[in-house]
């Protein structure tokens, strides 16, 4: 029961994420013409799209793939975490920069301010997603925090 409340809550937080993007990312960082750019571009869904497939993916990875005795330490799945949220930080940067670069805009300073609170969602999903789906995990169940 606890395993099954665990993955609906993490499933739960993860779709208030998807649906309401712009108002969780404009409340760590708002710019009036980078935010309104980004809205109009739907980048906010773009991004968050990316933040939570792969902070779920690199849990998913860590519990279902990788699923090691000797790969199940606290340190370990803070390296996947750590490895997860920097490579959402540079996907959320690179692929709105693109976009931007292609309309005439030069938003670098905004979006480095922009991917610091990227980096903390991703951060925050990764956890979410380890609580949501460890359980089921036959080596790493008890990472990072035992039972």
């Amino acid at each position: 029961m606890k395993n099954a409340f665990c993955l609906g809550m993490g499933v739960f937080i993860t779709l208030v994420f998807l649906l309401f993007p712009s108002w969780i990312f404009e409340a760590g960082y708002y710019e009036t013409e980078f935010s309104n750019e980004m809205y109009n571009e739907n980048l906010y869904l773009v991004v968050a799209v990316i933040t939570a497939a792969v902070a779920w993916g690199g849990a998913a990875l860590f519990y279902y793939v990788v699923n090691s005795v000797s790969f199940s330490r606290w340190y370990h799945w803070l390296l996947t975490l750590g490895v997860a949220s920097v490579l959402t930080t540079v996907a959320c940067y690179a692929y709105p920069n693109s976009v931007f670069s292609e309309l005439g805009y030069d938003f670098s300073s905004q979006l480095v301010g922009f991917c610091l609170i990227d980096f903390l969602a991703a951060v925050a999903l990764f956890v979410v997603a380890s609580f949501a789906m460890r359980w089921w995990s036959s080596n790493c169940r008890h990472t990072p925090i035992p039972e």
